[in-house]
Protein backbone atom coordinates (compact mmCIF):
# COMPACT_ATOMS: atom_id res chain seq x y z
CA UNK A 1 0.00 0.00 0.00
CA UNK A 2 0.99 3.65 -0.39
CA UNK A 3 2.15 4.78 3.05
CA UNK A 4 3.78 8.17 2.55
CA UNK A 5 1.46 11.02 1.69
CA UNK A 6 -0.03 14.19 3.14
CA UNK A 7 -3.54 14.89 1.84
CA UNK A 8 -4.46 12.04 -0.56
CA UNK A 9 -6.13 14.58 -2.88
CA UNK A 10 -2.79 16.37 -3.24
CA UNK A 11 -0.66 13.26 -3.75
CA UNK A 12 -0.32 13.49 -7.54
CA UNK A 13 0.43 17.22 -7.60
CA UNK A 14 2.93 17.01 -4.74
CA UNK A 15 4.64 14.04 -6.36
CA UNK A 16 4.92 16.01 -9.61
CA UNK A 17 6.54 18.92 -7.77
CA UNK A 18 9.04 16.58 -6.16
CA UNK A 19 9.82 14.82 -9.43
CA UNK A 20 10.48 18.10 -11.24
CA UNK A 21 12.71 19.34 -8.42
CA UNK A 22 14.73 16.11 -8.40
CA UNK A 23 14.94 15.86 -12.19
CA UNK A 24 15.86 19.38 -13.30
CA UNK A 25 18.61 17.92 -15.49
CA UNK A 26 15.90 16.53 -17.75
CA UNK A 27 12.65 18.43 -17.16
CA UNK A 28 11.05 21.76 -16.33
CA UNK A 29 7.54 22.03 -14.89
CA UNK A 30 4.76 23.69 -16.88
CA UNK A 31 1.04 23.86 -16.31
CA UNK A 32 -0.27 20.31 -16.64
CA UNK A 33 3.02 18.44 -16.57
CA UNK A 34 6.67 18.71 -17.59
CA UNK A 35 8.71 19.42 -20.72
CA UNK A 36 12.38 18.98 -21.55
CA UNK A 37 14.81 21.33 -19.85
CA UNK A 38 17.17 21.27 -22.86
CA UNK A 39 16.96 21.62 -26.62
CA UNK A 40 19.17 20.55 -29.48
CA UNK A 41 20.84 22.73 -32.08
CA UNK A 42 17.90 22.45 -34.48
CA UNK A 43 14.15 22.20 -33.87
CA UNK A 44 12.47 18.81 -34.11
CA UNK A 45 8.98 17.37 -34.15
CA UNK A 46 7.75 17.31 -30.55
CA UNK A 47 6.55 14.04 -29.03
CA UNK A 48 4.13 14.66 -26.17
CA UNK A 49 3.00 11.71 -24.06
CA UNK A 50 0.86 11.41 -20.98
CA UNK A 51 -1.81 9.82 -18.87
CA UNK A 52 -2.77 9.42 -15.25
CA UNK A 53 -0.30 9.50 -12.38
CA UNK A 54 0.61 6.32 -10.54
CA UNK A 55 2.54 4.64 -13.37
CA UNK A 56 6.10 5.93 -12.88
CA UNK A 57 8.33 5.97 -14.84
CA UNK A 58 5.46 6.51 -17.24
CA UNK A 59 4.98 9.24 -18.08
CA UNK A 60 7.16 12.06 -16.76
CA UNK A 61 10.18 9.80 -16.27
CA UNK A 62 10.36 9.28 -20.03
CA UNK A 63 10.87 12.96 -20.92
CA UNK A 64 14.30 13.92 -22.18
CA UNK A 65 16.59 13.94 -25.24
CA UNK A 66 15.87 11.05 -27.60
CA UNK A 67 12.55 10.25 -26.04
CA UNK A 68 9.54 12.46 -25.21
CA UNK A 69 9.54 16.25 -25.34
CA UNK A 70 6.81 16.59 -22.72
CA UNK A 71 4.41 14.65 -20.54
CA UNK A 72 0.91 15.68 -19.47
CA UNK A 73 0.30 14.36 -15.97
CA UNK A 74 -3.24 13.64 -14.81
CA UNK A 75 -4.44 12.79 -11.36
CA UNK A 76 -4.14 9.28 -9.94
CA UNK A 77 -5.25 6.83 -12.65
CA UNK A 78 -7.13 9.70 -14.35
CA UNK A 79 -6.31 11.23 -17.71
CA UNK A 80 -4.94 14.77 -17.83
CA UNK A 81 -7.52 17.32 -18.91
CA UNK A 82 -7.56 18.84 -22.39
CA UNK A 83 -6.30 22.06 -20.84
CA UNK A 84 -3.32 20.28 -19.31
CA UNK A 85 -2.46 18.42 -22.52
CA UNK A 86 -2.76 21.61 -24.57
CA UNK A 87 -0.53 23.49 -22.14
CA UNK A 88 2.21 20.85 -22.24
CA UNK A 89 2.00 20.40 -26.02
CA UNK A 90 2.16 24.14 -26.67
CA UNK A 91 5.11 24.52 -24.30
CA UNK A 92 6.96 21.59 -25.92
CA UNK A 93 6.30 22.64 -29.52
CA UNK A 94 9.48 23.57 -31.40
CA UNK A 95 7.81 24.67 -34.63
CA UNK A 96 7.75 21.38 -36.55
CA UNK A 97 4.48 19.91 -35.32
CA UNK A 98 3.41 17.73 -32.40
CA UNK A 99 2.78 14.01 -32.09
CA UNK A 100 0.55 13.04 -29.16
CA UNK A 101 0.87 9.46 -27.91
CA UNK A 102 -0.81 7.69 -25.00
CA UNK A 103 -2.54 4.47 -23.97
CA UNK A 104 -5.92 3.78 -25.55
CA UNK A 105 -8.22 4.62 -22.63
CA UNK A 106 -11.51 6.43 -23.08
CA UNK A 107 -10.70 9.41 -20.86
CA UNK A 108 -7.30 9.93 -22.47
CA UNK A 109 -8.81 9.71 -25.94
CA UNK A 110 -11.42 12.33 -25.10
CA UNK A 111 -9.03 14.81 -23.49
CA UNK A 112 -6.10 14.40 -25.89
CA UNK A 113 -8.45 14.69 -28.87
CA UNK A 114 -9.82 17.96 -27.51
CA UNK A 115 -6.28 19.25 -27.07
CA UNK A 116 -5.37 18.16 -30.59
CA UNK A 117 -8.32 20.07 -31.99
CA UNK A 118 -7.23 23.19 -30.11
CA UNK A 119 -3.68 22.82 -31.44
CA UNK A 120 -4.93 22.47 -34.99
CA UNK A 121 -7.25 25.45 -34.60
CA UNK A 122 -4.17 27.47 -33.63
CA UNK A 123 -2.42 26.40 -36.84
CA UNK A 124 -0.14 23.75 -35.30
CA UNK A 125 0.05 20.42 -37.12
CA UNK A 126 -0.84 17.88 -34.46
CA UNK A 127 -1.25 14.10 -34.89
CA UNK A 128 -2.05 11.22 -32.55
CA UNK A 129 -0.86 7.63 -32.18
CA UNK A 130 -2.61 5.62 -29.45
CA UNK A 131 -0.90 2.57 -27.98
CA UNK A 132 -2.88 -0.68 -28.28
CA UNK A 133 -0.48 -3.45 -27.26
CA UNK A 134 -2.54 -5.43 -24.69
CA UNK A 135 -3.68 -8.68 -26.33
CA UNK A 136 -6.09 -9.48 -23.49
CA UNK A 137 -8.26 -6.38 -23.86
CA UNK A 138 -9.83 -7.14 -27.27
CA UNK A 139 -9.58 -9.85 -29.94
CA UNK A 140 -7.11 -9.62 -32.79
CA UNK A 141 -9.90 -8.55 -35.14
CA UNK A 142 -10.47 -5.44 -33.00
CA UNK A 143 -6.95 -4.09 -32.54
CA UNK A 144 -8.21 -0.51 -32.33
CA UNK A 145 -10.15 -1.36 -29.15
CA UNK A 146 -7.14 -2.67 -27.27
CA UNK A 147 -5.65 -0.67 -24.40
CA UNK A 148 -2.06 0.38 -23.96
CA UNK A 149 0.11 -1.01 -21.17
CA UNK A 150 3.91 -1.41 -21.09
CA UNK A 151 4.04 -1.17 -24.89
CA UNK A 152 3.82 2.58 -24.27
CA UNK A 153 7.59 2.57 -23.83
CA UNK A 154 8.14 1.08 -27.28
CA UNK A 155 6.00 3.56 -29.15
CA UNK A 156 7.30 6.56 -27.20
CA UNK A 157 10.93 5.50 -27.70
CA UNK A 158 10.58 4.94 -31.43
CA UNK A 159 8.70 8.21 -31.94
CA UNK A 160 11.21 10.14 -29.83
CA UNK A 161 14.19 8.69 -31.68
CA UNK A 162 12.59 9.40 -35.05
CA UNK A 163 12.00 13.00 -34.03
CA UNK A 164 15.54 13.33 -32.66
CA UNK A 165 16.94 12.18 -35.99
CA UNK A 166 15.28 15.15 -37.70
CA UNK A 167 12.46 13.34 -39.50
CA UNK A 168 9.31 15.29 -40.32
CA UNK A 169 5.93 14.75 -38.67
CA UNK A 170 4.68 12.42 -41.41
CA UNK A 171 7.57 10.02 -40.81
CA UNK A 172 7.50 10.29 -37.02
CA UNK A 173 3.80 9.42 -37.08
CA UNK A 174 4.33 6.57 -39.55
CA UNK A 175 7.11 5.01 -37.49
CA UNK A 176 5.15 5.33 -34.24
CA UNK A 177 2.24 3.55 -35.91
CA UNK A 178 4.62 0.86 -37.15
CA UNK A 179 6.05 0.38 -33.66
CA UNK A 180 2.57 0.04 -32.22
CA UNK A 181 1.55 -2.46 -34.92
CA UNK A 182 4.58 -4.64 -34.11
CA UNK A 183 4.19 -4.61 -30.32
CA UNK A 184 2.21 -7.08 -28.19
CA UNK A 185 1.88 -7.36 -24.39
CA UNK A 186 0.21 -9.48 -21.72
CA UNK A 187 0.06 -8.83 -17.97
CA UNK A 188 -0.81 -10.76 -14.80
CA UNK A 189 -1.40 -9.75 -11.19
CA UNK A 190 -1.27 -11.49 -7.81
CA UNK A 191 -2.99 -8.60 -6.02
CA UNK A 192 -4.41 -5.14 -6.65
CA UNK A 193 -2.95 -1.75 -5.81
CA UNK A 194 -4.08 0.58 -3.05
CA UNK A 195 -4.37 4.31 -3.72
CA UNK A 196 -3.09 6.85 -1.18
CA UNK A 197 -5.52 7.14 1.70
CA UNK A 198 -7.60 4.13 0.63
CA UNK A 199 -8.35 1.36 3.10
CA UNK A 200 -8.38 -1.48 0.59
CA UNK A 201 -6.98 -2.32 -2.84
CA UNK A 202 -8.90 -1.60 -6.02
CA UNK A 203 -9.32 -5.34 -6.52
CA UNK A 204 -8.26 -8.53 -4.80
CA UNK A 205 -7.14 -11.92 -6.05
CA UNK A 206 -7.83 -15.03 -3.94
CA UNK A 207 -4.85 -16.55 -2.18
CA UNK A 208 -2.95 -18.84 -4.50
CA UNK A 209 -4.63 -17.42 -7.61
CA UNK A 210 -3.40 -15.06 -10.34
CA UNK A 211 -5.39 -12.61 -12.48
CA UNK A 212 -4.52 -12.82 -16.17
CA UNK A 213 -4.99 -9.92 -18.55
CA UNK A 214 -4.96 -7.07 -16.04
CA UNK A 215 -4.88 -3.38 -16.90
CA UNK A 216 -2.65 -0.75 -15.33
CA UNK A 217 -5.40 1.21 -13.53
CA UNK A 218 -6.46 -1.40 -11.04
CA UNK A 219 -8.84 -3.18 -13.41
CA UNK A 220 -9.33 -6.84 -12.53
CA UNK A 221 -7.99 -9.47 -14.89
CA UNK A 222 -9.86 -11.08 -17.74
CA UNK A 223 -9.25 -14.57 -16.32
CA UNK A 224 -8.03 -16.16 -13.12
CA UNK A 225 -5.75 -19.19 -12.70
CA UNK A 226 -3.64 -20.85 -10.02
CA UNK A 227 -0.33 -19.08 -9.40
CA UNK A 228 2.26 -20.91 -11.51
CA UNK A 229 5.98 -21.28 -10.95
CA UNK A 230 8.25 -18.65 -12.49
CA UNK A 231 8.81 -21.05 -15.38
CA UNK A 232 5.08 -21.57 -15.72
CA UNK A 233 4.49 -17.83 -15.91
CA UNK A 234 7.19 -17.48 -18.55
CA UNK A 235 5.51 -20.25 -20.56
CA UNK A 236 2.14 -18.49 -20.29
CA UNK A 237 3.61 -15.20 -21.47
CA UNK A 238 5.59 -16.60 -24.37
CA UNK A 239 2.95 -19.01 -25.65
CA UNK A 240 0.24 -16.34 -25.49
CA UNK A 241 2.29 -13.70 -27.28
CA UNK A 242 3.64 -16.08 -29.93
CA UNK A 243 0.07 -17.16 -30.66
CA UNK A 244 -0.46 -13.69 -32.14
CA UNK A 245 2.48 -12.63 -34.26
CA UNK A 246 1.86 -9.31 -36.05
CA UNK A 247 1.00 -9.52 -39.74
CA UNK A 248 3.83 -9.82 -42.24
CA UNK A 249 6.40 -11.33 -39.88
CA UNK A 250 8.20 -14.61 -40.56
CA UNK A 251 8.77 -16.05 -37.08
CA UNK A 252 11.83 -18.09 -37.98
CA UNK A 253 14.86 -15.94 -37.21
CA UNK A 254 12.79 -12.86 -36.37
CA UNK A 255 14.44 -10.32 -34.09
CA UNK A 256 12.45 -9.43 -30.97
CA UNK A 257 12.91 -7.12 -27.99
CA UNK A 258 11.42 -8.63 -24.81
CA UNK A 259 10.43 -6.16 -22.08
CA UNK A 260 9.61 -7.74 -18.72
CA UNK A 261 7.85 -5.09 -16.69
CA UNK A 262 7.22 -5.09 -12.96
CA UNK A 263 3.99 -3.37 -11.99
CA UNK A 264 5.04 -2.08 -8.59
CA UNK A 265 5.87 -4.60 -5.89
CA UNK A 266 7.46 -7.57 -7.62
CA UNK A 267 11.17 -7.69 -6.78
CA UNK A 268 13.78 -7.35 -9.53
CA UNK A 269 15.26 -10.69 -8.49
CA UNK A 270 11.89 -12.34 -9.14
CA UNK A 271 11.72 -10.68 -12.55
CA UNK A 272 15.12 -12.07 -13.46
CA UNK A 273 14.07 -15.59 -12.47
CA UNK A 274 11.10 -15.28 -14.84
CA UNK A 275 13.20 -13.69 -17.57
CA UNK A 276 15.72 -16.53 -17.58
CA UNK A 277 12.97 -18.88 -18.76
CA UNK A 278 11.52 -16.31 -21.18
CA UNK A 279 14.93 -15.94 -22.84
CA UNK A 280 15.26 -19.72 -23.22
CA UNK A 281 11.74 -20.15 -24.61
CA UNK A 282 12.16 -17.37 -27.16
CA UNK A 283 15.43 -18.85 -28.39
CA UNK A 284 13.88 -22.31 -28.62
CA UNK A 285 11.11 -20.78 -30.74
CA UNK A 286 13.63 -19.72 -33.37
CA UNK A 287 13.68 -16.05 -32.39
CA UNK A 288 16.71 -13.79 -31.98
CA UNK A 289 16.52 -11.86 -28.70
CA UNK A 290 17.76 -8.28 -29.02
CA UNK A 291 18.42 -5.78 -26.20
CA UNK A 292 16.06 -7.21 -23.57
CA UNK A 293 14.78 -4.92 -20.83
CA UNK A 294 13.88 -6.09 -17.32
CA UNK A 295 12.62 -3.62 -14.74
CA UNK A 296 9.80 -1.16 -14.07
CA UNK A 297 8.63 0.82 -17.08
CA UNK A 298 4.88 1.22 -16.59
CA UNK A 299 3.72 0.51 -13.05
CA UNK A 300 0.45 0.63 -11.13
CA UNK A 301 1.38 1.90 -7.67
CA UNK A 302 2.05 -1.14 -5.49
CA UNK A 303 0.36 -3.71 -7.71
CA UNK A 304 1.87 -7.16 -7.40
CA UNK A 305 2.03 -7.95 -11.08
CA UNK A 306 4.19 -8.47 -14.16
CA UNK A 307 3.77 -7.97 -17.90
CA UNK A 308 5.75 -9.13 -20.91
CA UNK A 309 6.00 -7.05 -24.07
CA UNK A 310 7.47 -8.21 -27.37
CA UNK A 311 8.59 -5.69 -29.99
CA UNK A 312 9.10 -7.34 -33.36
CA UNK A 313 11.92 -5.41 -34.99
CA UNK A 314 12.51 -4.57 -38.64
CA UNK A 315 15.21 -2.57 -40.44
CA UNK A 316 13.57 0.76 -39.56
CA UNK A 317 12.63 0.09 -35.96
CA UNK A 318 15.86 -1.52 -34.76
CA UNK A 319 18.13 1.55 -35.07
CA UNK A 320 15.44 3.72 -33.50
CA UNK A 321 15.09 1.35 -30.55
CA UNK A 322 18.87 1.42 -30.05
CA UNK A 323 19.25 5.18 -30.56
CA UNK A 324 20.64 7.19 -27.67
CA UNK A 325 18.28 8.76 -25.16
CA UNK A 326 18.65 10.40 -21.78
CA UNK A 327 15.71 10.67 -19.38
CA UNK A 328 15.26 10.41 -15.63
CA UNK A 329 14.19 6.77 -15.88
CA UNK A 330 15.42 5.37 -19.22
CA UNK A 331 18.86 6.02 -20.69
CA UNK A 332 20.86 4.60 -23.56
CA UNK A 333 24.18 5.79 -24.96
CA UNK A 334 25.07 9.47 -24.87
CA UNK A 335 23.19 12.48 -26.20
CA UNK A 336 25.41 15.42 -27.11
CA UNK A 337 24.87 19.03 -28.11
CA UNK A 338 22.13 19.96 -25.67
CA UNK A 339 21.53 23.50 -24.50
CA UNK A 340 19.67 24.29 -21.29
CA UNK A 341 16.55 26.39 -21.75
CA UNK A 342 13.99 27.85 -19.42
CA UNK A 343 10.52 26.37 -19.67
CA UNK A 344 8.03 28.65 -21.31
CA UNK A 345 5.07 28.62 -19.00
CA UNK A 346 1.70 28.92 -20.72
CA UNK A 347 -0.04 31.92 -19.29
CA UNK A 348 -3.29 31.07 -17.58
CA UNK A 349 -6.27 32.40 -19.44
CA UNK A 350 -7.49 35.50 -17.70
CA UNK A 351 -10.86 34.95 -16.09
CA UNK A 352 -13.31 37.39 -17.57
CA UNK A 353 -16.60 38.02 -15.78
CA UNK A 354 -18.80 39.62 -18.40
CA UNK A 355 -22.07 41.46 -17.91
CA UNK A 356 -25.06 39.44 -16.73
CA UNK A 357 -28.71 40.15 -16.11
CA UNK A 358 -30.15 40.06 -12.60
CA UNK A 359 -32.16 36.98 -13.54
CA UNK A 360 -29.06 35.16 -14.81
CA UNK A 361 -27.19 36.07 -11.62
CA UNK A 362 -30.04 34.61 -9.55
CA UNK A 363 -29.83 31.45 -11.66
CA UNK A 364 -26.05 31.37 -11.14
CA UNK A 365 -26.56 31.58 -7.38
CA UNK A 366 -28.94 28.62 -7.56
CA UNK A 367 -26.38 26.72 -9.67
CA UNK A 368 -23.76 27.49 -7.02
CA UNK A 369 -25.99 26.03 -4.29
CA UNK A 370 -26.69 22.99 -6.44
CA UNK A 371 -22.99 22.37 -7.07
CA UNK A 372 -22.19 22.68 -3.37
CA UNK A 373 -24.89 20.12 -2.61
CA UNK A 374 -23.71 17.86 -5.45
CA UNK A 375 -20.14 17.91 -4.14
CA UNK A 376 -21.33 17.02 -0.64
CA UNK A 377 -23.49 14.16 -1.94
CA UNK A 378 -20.75 12.73 -4.15
CA UNK A 379 -18.29 13.03 -1.28
CA UNK A 380 -20.62 10.97 0.89
CA UNK A 381 -21.18 8.38 -1.84
CA UNK A 382 -17.61 8.17 -3.17
CA UNK A 383 -16.82 4.85 -1.48
CA UNK A 384 -19.99 3.18 -2.74
CA UNK A 385 -19.46 4.49 -6.29
CA UNK A 386 -15.92 3.16 -6.13
CA UNK A 387 -17.17 -0.23 -4.94
CA UNK A 388 -19.58 -0.46 -7.87
CA UNK A 389 -16.85 0.58 -10.29
CA UNK A 390 -14.44 -2.07 -8.96
CA UNK A 391 -16.72 -4.88 -10.11
CA UNK A 392 -15.60 -4.55 -13.72
CA UNK A 393 -13.70 -1.27 -13.87
CA UNK A 394 -10.80 0.33 -12.08
CA UNK A 395 -12.65 1.56 -9.00
CA UNK A 396 -11.85 5.26 -9.36
CA UNK A 397 -15.26 6.60 -10.42
CA UNK A 398 -16.14 7.74 -6.92
CA UNK A 399 -12.80 9.48 -6.41
CA UNK A 400 -13.01 11.16 -9.82
CA UNK A 401 -16.55 12.43 -9.27
CA UNK A 402 -15.58 13.59 -5.78
CA UNK A 403 -12.60 15.60 -7.02
CA UNK A 404 -14.37 16.96 -10.07
CA UNK A 405 -17.48 18.14 -8.23
CA UNK A 406 -15.41 19.77 -5.50
CA UNK A 407 -13.41 21.70 -8.08
CA UNK A 408 -16.53 22.68 -9.98
CA UNK A 409 -18.22 23.91 -6.82
CA UNK A 410 -15.19 25.96 -5.80
CA UNK A 411 -14.88 27.53 -9.26
CA UNK A 412 -18.58 28.36 -9.38
CA UNK A 413 -18.57 29.97 -5.95
CA UNK A 414 -15.60 32.14 -6.91
CA UNK A 415 -17.21 33.61 -10.02
CA UNK A 416 -20.70 33.93 -8.51
CA UNK A 417 -19.11 36.09 -5.80
CA UNK A 418 -17.86 38.33 -8.62
CA UNK A 419 -21.32 38.68 -10.17
CA UNK A 420 -21.17 36.05 -12.90
CA UNK A 421 -24.24 34.90 -14.79
CA UNK A 422 -25.33 31.33 -15.43
CA UNK A 423 -23.27 30.73 -18.57
CA UNK A 424 -20.01 32.01 -17.07
CA UNK A 425 -20.60 30.09 -13.84
CA UNK A 426 -21.21 26.80 -15.64
CA UNK A 427 -18.31 27.40 -18.04
CA UNK A 428 -15.89 27.88 -15.16
CA UNK A 429 -17.38 24.94 -13.25
CA UNK A 430 -17.17 22.66 -16.29
CA UNK A 431 -13.55 23.54 -16.99
CA UNK A 432 -12.64 22.94 -13.34
CA UNK A 433 -14.46 19.59 -13.27
CA UNK A 434 -12.60 18.42 -16.39
CA UNK A 435 -9.25 19.61 -15.01
CA UNK A 436 -9.51 18.04 -11.56
CA UNK A 437 -11.85 15.11 -12.15
CA UNK A 438 -9.87 13.74 -15.07
CA UNK A 439 -10.76 10.52 -16.82
CA UNK A 440 -13.83 9.90 -18.93
CA UNK A 441 -16.28 11.20 -16.34
CA UNK A 442 -14.29 14.43 -15.91
CA UNK A 443 -14.28 15.11 -19.63
CA UNK A 444 -17.97 14.32 -19.99
CA UNK A 445 -19.18 16.34 -17.01
CA UNK A 446 -17.06 19.24 -18.16
CA UNK A 447 -18.71 19.13 -21.58
CA UNK A 448 -22.16 18.78 -20.05
CA UNK A 449 -21.88 21.80 -17.77
CA UNK A 450 -20.49 23.94 -20.58
CA UNK A 451 -23.36 22.86 -22.88
CA UNK A 452 -25.94 23.73 -20.23
CA UNK A 453 -24.32 27.09 -19.65
CA UNK A 454 -24.26 27.92 -23.35
CA UNK A 455 -28.01 27.37 -23.52
CA UNK A 456 -28.82 29.32 -20.35
CA UNK A 457 -26.60 32.27 -21.26
CA UNK A 458 -25.74 35.28 -19.10
CA UNK A 459 -28.76 37.31 -20.13
CA UNK A 460 -32.44 37.16 -19.32
CA UNK A 461 -34.12 35.09 -16.63
CA UNK A 462 -33.99 31.41 -17.71
CA UNK A 463 -37.47 29.91 -17.65
CA UNK A 464 -38.34 26.18 -17.37
CA UNK A 465 -38.35 25.75 -21.14
CA UNK A 466 -34.84 27.17 -21.40
CA UNK A 467 -33.58 24.96 -18.57
CA UNK A 468 -35.14 21.89 -20.18
CA UNK A 469 -33.50 22.85 -23.47
CA UNK A 470 -30.19 23.15 -21.60
CA UNK A 471 -30.58 19.67 -20.16
CA UNK A 472 -31.28 18.38 -23.67
CA UNK A 473 -28.10 20.14 -24.81
CA UNK A 474 -26.24 18.32 -22.02
CA UNK A 475 -27.61 15.02 -23.27
CA UNK A 476 -26.66 15.81 -26.86
CA UNK A 477 -23.18 16.91 -25.81
CA UNK A 478 -22.39 13.73 -23.91
CA UNK A 479 -23.78 11.49 -26.67
CA UNK A 480 -21.74 13.29 -29.29
CA UNK A 481 -18.62 13.53 -27.17
CA UNK A 482 -18.54 10.06 -25.68
CA UNK A 483 -20.11 8.22 -28.66
CA UNK A 484 -22.20 6.06 -26.31
CA UNK A 485 -25.85 5.16 -26.83
CA UNK A 486 -28.63 3.81 -24.69
CA UNK A 487 -27.93 0.17 -23.81
CA UNK A 488 -24.12 0.51 -23.69
CA UNK A 489 -24.24 0.58 -19.88
CA UNK A 490 -22.97 4.12 -19.35
CA UNK A 491 -24.31 7.37 -17.93
CA UNK A 492 -26.22 7.75 -21.21
CA UNK A 493 -28.71 5.17 -19.94
CA UNK A 494 -29.74 7.59 -17.16
CA UNK A 495 -29.39 11.01 -18.79
CA UNK A 496 -31.45 10.18 -21.89
CA UNK A 497 -34.66 9.27 -20.04
CA UNK A 498 -34.08 12.17 -17.64
CA UNK A 499 -33.66 14.79 -20.38
CA UNK A 500 -36.42 13.39 -22.58
CA UNK A 501 -38.95 13.14 -19.74
CA UNK A 502 -38.12 16.63 -18.46
CA UNK A 503 -38.53 18.14 -21.93
CA UNK A 504 -41.81 16.30 -22.46
CA UNK A 505 -43.32 17.42 -19.15
CA UNK A 506 -42.12 21.01 -19.36
CA UNK A 507 -43.40 21.18 -22.93
CA UNK A 508 -46.85 20.06 -21.76
CA UNK A 509 -46.98 22.84 -19.14
CA UNK A 510 -46.26 20.77 -16.02
CA UNK A 511 -44.90 22.43 -12.89
CA UNK A 512 -41.10 22.55 -13.22
CA UNK A 513 -40.29 21.04 -9.82
CA UNK A 514 -42.80 18.25 -10.37
CA UNK A 515 -41.37 17.66 -13.85
CA UNK A 516 -37.82 17.47 -12.46
CA UNK A 517 -38.95 15.03 -9.77
CA UNK A 518 -40.54 12.71 -12.33
CA UNK A 519 -37.48 12.97 -14.60
CA UNK A 520 -35.19 12.17 -11.66
CA UNK A 521 -37.26 9.09 -10.92
CA UNK A 522 -36.93 8.02 -14.57
CA UNK A 523 -33.16 8.46 -14.34
CA UNK A 524 -33.00 6.46 -11.12
CA UNK A 525 -35.09 3.62 -12.56
CA UNK A 526 -32.91 3.56 -15.68
CA UNK A 527 -29.71 3.57 -13.59
CA UNK A 528 -30.91 0.59 -11.57
CA UNK A 529 -31.89 -1.20 -14.79
CA UNK A 530 -28.29 -1.03 -16.04
CA UNK A 531 -27.58 -3.90 -13.64
CA UNK A 532 -29.17 -6.15 -16.26
CA UNK A 533 -26.84 -4.92 -19.01
CA UNK A 534 -23.39 -6.07 -20.07
CA UNK A 535 -20.91 -3.22 -20.56
CA UNK A 536 -20.14 -2.37 -24.18
CA UNK A 537 -17.84 0.64 -23.75
CA UNK A 538 -15.00 1.79 -21.53
CA UNK A 539 -12.70 -0.29 -19.35
CA UNK A 540 -15.57 -2.47 -18.15
CA UNK A 541 -16.17 -3.68 -21.74
CA UNK A 542 -13.16 -5.99 -21.57
CA UNK A 543 -14.70 -7.84 -18.63
CA UNK A 544 -17.82 -8.93 -20.47
CA UNK A 545 -20.55 -10.16 -18.17
CA UNK A 546 -18.68 -9.48 -14.92
CA UNK A 547 -20.71 -6.31 -14.54
CA UNK A 548 -24.04 -8.15 -14.80
CA UNK A 549 -25.98 -7.66 -11.59
CA UNK A 550 -24.24 -4.37 -10.82
CA UNK A 551 -25.51 -0.99 -12.07
CA UNK A 552 -23.25 1.34 -14.02
CA UNK A 553 -21.52 3.80 -11.65
CA UNK A 554 -21.85 6.69 -14.10
CA UNK A 555 -25.60 6.18 -14.40
CA UNK A 556 -25.93 5.83 -10.63
CA UNK A 557 -23.97 9.03 -9.96
CA UNK A 558 -26.10 10.93 -12.50
CA UNK A 559 -29.30 9.81 -10.75
CA UNK A 560 -27.83 10.87 -7.39
CA UNK A 561 -27.09 14.30 -8.83
CA UNK A 562 -30.58 14.61 -10.31
CA UNK A 563 -32.15 13.97 -6.88
CA UNK A 564 -29.69 16.31 -5.18
CA UNK A 565 -30.61 19.16 -7.52
CA UNK A 566 -34.28 18.34 -6.87
CA UNK A 567 -33.73 19.09 -3.19
CA UNK A 568 -32.28 22.48 -4.11
CA UNK A 569 -35.27 23.20 -6.34
CA UNK A 570 -37.55 22.34 -3.43
CA UNK A 571 -35.62 24.73 -1.20
CA UNK A 572 -34.14 22.02 1.03
CA UNK A 573 -30.62 23.46 0.96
Amino acid sequence: MTRLFNDPDDFASESAVGFAAASARWVRPVTGGVIRSTRGATPTVSVVIGGGSGHYPAFAGLVGPGLAHGAAMGNLFASPSAHQVHSVATSAHEGRGVLLSYGNYAGDVLHFTQAQERMRAAGIDCRTVVVTDDISSAPAAELDKRRGIAGDLVVFKVAGAAAESGLDLDDVERLALLANARTRSLGVAFGGCTLPGADEPLFTVPEGRMAVGLGIHGEPGIDEVDVPTAAGLAELFVSSLLAEIPDGIDRDGARVVPILNGLGSVKYEELYVVYAEIDRLLAESGLVVVSPEVGEFCTSFDMAGVSLTLLWLDDELEPLWHASCDTAAFRRGAVEGRVAVDAVEIAEEERVIGPASDGSRRTAAAIDRALIAMAAKLDAEADELGRIDRIAGDGDHGIGMQRGSRAASSAASAVVAEGAGARTTLQQAGDAWADKGGGTSGAIWGEMLVALGTTLGDDGDPDPARVAAGITAMKDAVMSFGKAKVGDKTMIDAIVPFADRLAELVGSGADFVDAWAEAAEAADDAAKATADLSAKLGRARAHGDKSLGTPDPGAVSFALIAYTVLDILKGKD
